[in-house]
């Protein structure tokens, strides 16, 4: 027991570190489990696509949206939620929202906008386009 003490003595900026990563992994996973949006793997899309009529909303520009997006998505730029201009959009409150962006980082952010917007069934794509494209699921650019 006396290492251990000797070691947060000699190493208090480590230990530290060490405590807020922990800290921050235990908060991302308790708010993860908590929130009412559901990330999901391109499989899991695929099927709500497919047998649940859910609806994509593209959260890219406009520019990136003409490059490559999945069949069917309606592009609806991250700014226009953020400023919660969802009139594009009101008319799926009530079906699966798919929510996309390039790296599926911005997309449980903007779907927690959703939420508050009374929207029921928002999920947001793990990985993004990117993952995406690595599974060479269709890609539409018109």
């Amino acid at each position: 027991m006396q290492e251990y003490l000797d070691f947060f003595a000699n190493n208090t900026l480590l230990v530290v570190a060490w405590i807020g990563l922990v800290a921050a992994i235990v908060v991302t996973t308790v708010m993860a489990k908590l929130s009412k949006v559901k990330v999901i793997p391109t499989q899991e899309a695929v099927l709500l696509i497919n047998k649940q009529d859910a609806v994509v909303i593209d959260v890219r520009s406009a520019d990136d949206f003409r490059k490559g997006h999945i069949t069917g998505a309606v592009n609806v730029p991250a700014s226009q939620i953020k400023a919660n201009d969802l009139s594009q959009i009101q008319k799926y409150q009530q079906k699966p929202v798919i929510l996309v962006c390039e790296t599926g980082m911005t997309t449980s952010g903007l779907g927690r906008i959703l939420t508050k917007a009374q929207f029921t069934q928002v999920y947001a794509l793990r990985g993004g386009m990117a993952d995406w494209r690595t599974q060479n699921l269709p890609v539409a650019k018109r």
